[in-house]
């Protein structure tokens, strides 16, 4: 790829950021009053977070069971309340003690 196609690239994917970022601002003035498409709009980050973090869960350790194990604790320890430091501790930990047994 020379330099041009590059620099060429880089433009459109800056204009189709824009636009995405500035379109609704532009046609969409008035407040949203629909329950369904406020409470779709409410969870849109959290489902973009789950989706691009679950895949480098699963890549993350030397086994997909053991990242599988890590995942499940952690889901488990997060649904009970537990704080994110020590949701992460014990799901690290988890994934210790499964490749410690795997390997």
């Amino acid at each position: 790829m020379n330099m041009n196609n590059a620099i060429f690239y880089i433009l459109v994917m800056a204009v189709v950021t824009y636009l995405i970022r500035v379109l609704p601002l532009t046609i969409i003035r008035k407040e949203i009053k629909n329950v369904f498409i406020r409470s779709f709009l409410y969870y849109v980050p959290y489902v973009t977070l789950a989706v691009m973090v679950f895949p480098a869960i699963l890549d993350a350790t030397a086994s997909p069971w053991s990242a599988l194990v890590g995942f499940i604790v952690a889901i488990l320890f997060a649904y009970r309340g537990a704080s994110l430091v020590s949701v992460a501790l014990l799901a690290s930990f988890s994934v210790f003690v499964v490749e410690l047994f795997l390997y």
